[in-house]
């Protein structure tokens, strides 16, 4: 199975590190599904929001659909979601300097993201919970990036492990041809197992840098299937979250975030 496609897609945050999140960039807001400015949802699914506090989606199908840049591994509406600094020039996501991201790179437990809870975004069934993948010690430009080169040109779906791609992750069916994936989770952070009955609000793991991965983020999405390597995504939306506009929080219904849209939920 050739997935060059959605592995090169994995560089997309390395694109969003370098351009520093440069107001610039076009902005393809607001949030409301259901009308014609986020095009190719229909009838989506709503969930709760996985995660709690401010949150930022570079990566989301607000922006453009495939999200990631490719219809396989179920990603066609999937987000990425991290934490910035919204006061320092930029935003980043690391608490350390841009020279010391750039030359020595950033220990994980620098990043403002890294180890937050995930959440579960509704009642479900634990159906694959994989943990013990190793993450890199530090975020670093050349090595995040060799990394995604390496997977995007050698990654082998019949013999590679699918951990390689989505670190640590868990899947959890929502409904009949529902299911929900959490990728990149912190190692030894996964609290669930196969089998396992979760209730919505329950935590699974922690917001990590394992697999492809160019920062520490949640990679989610919904999807009709739990394997990874056929699944194709399902459009879903929030039913309730925060977006901070003309110096408000204003709350949010059924919506999908864009990728400037300062969100938060608690």
């Amino acid at each position: 199975m050739n997935i060059q496609k959605h592995l090169a897609a994995g560089l997309v945050l390395i694109i969003f590190v370098i351009i520093l999140l440069s107001d610039s960039a076009d902005n393809v807001l607001h949030s409301k599904t259901g009308s014609d400015e986020v095009k190719g949802f229909n009838d989506p699914v709503i969930i709760e929001f996985p995660l709690r506090g401010e949150w930022l989606a570079p990566t989301t199908p607000a922006k453009k659909i495939p999200s990631h840049g490719t219809d396989q591994l179920g990603e066609r509406y999937a987000f990425d979601f991290l934490q910035v600094d919204w006061e320092r020039n930029g935003k980043p996501f690391y608490r350390t300097s841009l020279p010391e991201y750039l030359l020595f790179g950033v220990p994980l437990n620098k990043c403002y993201c890294w180890g937050q809870k995930v959440y579960a975004p509704c009642d479900g069934k634990i159906i694959k919970a994989e943990d013990g993948y190793k993450e890199r010690s530090r975020v670093h430009l050349a090595s995040d990036l060799f990394v995604a080169l390496k997977n995007a040109n050698a990654f082998n779906s019949e013999k590679d492990d699918i951990r390689s791609v989505a670190g640590n992750y868990v899947i959890m069916k929502c409904s009949d041809h529902v299911y929900a994936a959490f990728a990149h989770l912190q190692k030894g952070s996964v609290t669930v197992s196969a089998g396992q009955a979760v209730k919505r609000g329950e935590v699974l793991g922690k917001v990590g840098h394992s697999g492809n991965s160019t920062a520490p983020h949640l990679h989610f999405q919904l999807m009709d299937s739990s394997n990874l390597l056929s699944a194709k995504g399902i459009p879903c939306a929030f039913e309730q979250y925060e977006s901070f506009q003309d110096g408000a929080w204003k709350t949010v219904y059924n919506g999908v975030p864009s990728n400037k849209d300062r969100i938060r939920y608690n």
